[in-house]
């Protein structure tokens, strides 16, 4: 199927009475799924163009509509700069592939299979190897309210501080699920980010903005000893941008770029 024929799913933001953008509404699981697949491919060649990617390293997840025990995921070894719709692939909670051709990645499945579980209010979760993010990860912190942007993190991140290799084994998934705890990120010490959202356009900025979080502290404390914002004034912050709705509003912007920039994704 071409581009412009998905071009009802896709272009799915719509204004209310009131002029705000709304998320898309659905007449079927079919419709929803599509829908959830295509933001699924778009997160992943933003983050590709982003520079996000580290070989076959990183994955982004969304919870089926229909089956919410099973999750769309990108199979393992494809580049996100050449992910497409049709690649993506379902699995189910006991790591089979039901829908889809393709290798699943091992620590995929352990991770994001457990954060499902534990959170059913989590509709999309995100993971990678930035530079920035990892770099960070080394340091066994939380971050600081530095800027407007890392307020979207006050009290909103936890910290998994035990790294034992490569994330193969799901009781390892289950402790990373307890560290995010009911925030959406977890920084994952020696290792990288991880963040949540109710959508796949919220995980996917939340991700983004981290890892440039990251990289503004990595800066700062760089240069000398930042001024933190106070704890008040960073309660109030977040609270402007730290919502589950500020987080899809944010990546609007970016969805309509990377369509624009490469319809092909949506095969």
């Amino acid at each position: 199927m071409n581009a412009h024929a998905q071009q009802p799913a896709y272009n799915v933001v719509k204004s209310s009475s009131a002029g705000a953008m709304q998320p898309q509404t659905f007449d079927s699981p079919e419709e929803e799924r599509l829908y959830r697949k295509q933001r699924l491919t778009a997160a992943f060649r933003l983050f590709g163009k982003f520079g996000f990617d580290e070989g076959a390293a990183g994955h982004i997840t969304v919870r089926d509509p229909e089956y919410p025990d099973h999750f769309w995921v990108n199979p393992f070894g494809i580049s996100f700069k050449q992910i497409t719709t049709s690649q993506l692939l379902r699995v189910d909670s006991k790591g089979d592939i039901v829908e889809g051709q393709g290798l699943l990645n091992g620590a995929a499945f352990a991770i994001h299979s457990k954060l499902h579980e534990a959170r059913p209010d989590v509709m999309a979760a995100a993971h990678a190897h930035s530079v920035y993010g990892k770099s960070w990860s080394s340091l066994g912190r939380k971050l600081d309210p530095l800027t407007q942007d890392a307020c979207a993190f006050y009290d909103d991140h936890g910290l998994f501080d035990d790294f034992t290799g490569v994330v193969l084994d799901e009781r390892e998934g289950e402790r990373i699920a307890q560290a995010l705890g009911d925030n959406k990120a977890c920084v994952l010490q020696n290792h990288g980010l991880l963040t949540v959202g109710g959508s796949v356009d919220s995980a996917t900025w939340w991700f983004i903005t981290m890892e440039r979080t990251c990289q503004a502290q990595l800066l700062a404390e760089a240069a000398g000893k930042p001024r933190l914002i106070r704890p008040d004034i960073a309660r109030i912050t977040y609270d402007s941008v730290g919502t589950e709705q500020a987080g899809w509003f944010s990546f609007q912007p970016l969805f309509n770029v990377i369509v624009a920039e490469q319809p092909d994704m949506f095969d």
